[in-house]
């Protein structure tokens, strides 16, 4: 089978449609002329809303039947990852929804305000606006002025393309060939495969830092958190030496922006253990290394070293830095030592312990000093 095919109103299908940054709307104007556009989109009441100018072609486009797609590439895939000679089995990974329905105009302005509403929150999050209401004076003029329209998601259908032609075995060589290659989104899309496909055998990349390995049977090695898994790596954290006094939103916010995740999750898919670091490709900096209490004396902390150590992201610096105050005997294990030792040139490494302010405020605003310099 080449690919999956879904039809009805699948979750996974509205969620690409509802979280792509934009959607591809076809349809045909009254007078039967094509029309092909890329649009902004949210999601409202299981519709999609889209907004635009009171005339033009969207206009034209009212009451007719129309299609709205999103895709989102997974992982390219040469040739060479399973043949060295032939060109064919180059292609690539990826998932697509489509939603198939009649574009309906919106005319209540309550109705246009909860759209452009749901458009402001996808994309600017951050907020730091008057909220949109039909009777503000601030907005009532373009609400009513505007063009807000909605095509329902009940007709989905979709495609998943994701190697289901390989066997099971090709497909973990896919794994490691990605995770060879090393690419930007390579360790995202290894994520993404094992997720969309649980029955790929475990890749030998994962094995190998298995060494020593005494977990319960069923836990697996992840190079990636998945959606909705932020909130668990900030509990597993919660309560570290090291984070005392960060806030969780700056936690989840240091994840989000790393180099590279890895962990562990228990035979029921729970995460149990995550390490992070960050990297400009010269130095790596090892962060959150955490094993739930659980899991612990089993060679999962070791593993999850292990498997971050060889994250392209990590593998490719010269130098490794990380700090401990406890766990420097597991560290050593791995060829770490007191950084004095093994600095190339006598420098003196300095710090500045700034302050700090909320994501998304402006300079000056919400500034908490953390220490007052000696």
């Amino acid at each position: 089978m080449r690919r999956q095919i879904f039809r009805g109103p699948d979750a996974e299908a509205r969620a690409l449609l509802g979280a792509a940054h934009t959607v591809h709307l076809a349809s045909t104007t009254h007078a039967g002329e094509p029309v092909l556009r890329a649009l902004h989109a949210a999601t409202v009441d299981e519709h999609l809303v889209f907004h635009g100018a009171p005339v033009g072609e969207k206009v034209s486009c009212l009451g007719r039947r129309a299609v709205v797609s999103a895709e989102r590439v997974i992982a390219s895939i040469p040739s060479w990852f399973l043949d060295p000679d032939r060109a064919c089995p180059a292609t690539t990974y990826y998932v697509s929804a489509q939603a198939h329905g009649v574009i309906e105009e919106i005319t209540s302005p309550d109705d246009k305000a909860r759209a452009l509403a749901a458009l402001m929150r996808k994309y600017q999050p951050e907020g730091r606006h008057a909220p949109i209401d039909a009777a503000s004076p601030l907005y009532g003029k373009a609400v009513r002025g505007l063009l807000v329209a909605r095509v329902a998601l009940t007709e989905i259908d979709g495609k998943v393309k994701i190697g289901q032609n390989r066997s099971l075995a090709e497909r973990a060589r896919i794994l490691d060939a990605l995770w060879s290659r090393g690419g930007d989104g390579d360790a995202e899309a290894i994520e993404t495969l094992t997720h969309l496909a649980p029955d790929i055998p475990e890749p030998a990349f994962a094995a190998r830092a298995r060494e020593g390995w005494r977990a319960a049977p069923g836990t697996r090695l992840c190079v990636g958190l998945r959606p909705g898994e932020l909130d668990a790596a900030v509990d597993l954290l919660r309560g570290a030496y090291w984070l005392t006094g960060v806030a969780d939103a700056d936690v989840a916010d240091a994840i989000t922006r790393s180099s590279a995740v890895v962990g562990a999750r228990t035979p029921a898919g729970e995460l149990c253990a995550i390490a992070r670091a960050t990297s400009d490709g010269r130095t790596a900096w090892i962060y959150d290394v955490m094993v739930a209490p659980s899991a612990r004396g089993a060679g999962v902390g070791a593993a999850i070293v292990r498997l971050l150590l060889d994250h392209p992201a990590v593998r490719r610096a010269r130098v490794v830095r990380l700090g401990t105050r406890d766990a420097d005997g597991l560290y050593r294990r791995f060829g770490f030592r007191d950084a004095s030792e093994v600095r190339s040139a006598a420098t003196l490494e300095m710090a500045r312990l700034q302050a700090t302010r909320t994501v998304g405020d402006a300079p000056g605003q919400n500034v908490k000093a953390l220490a007052t310099p000696a």
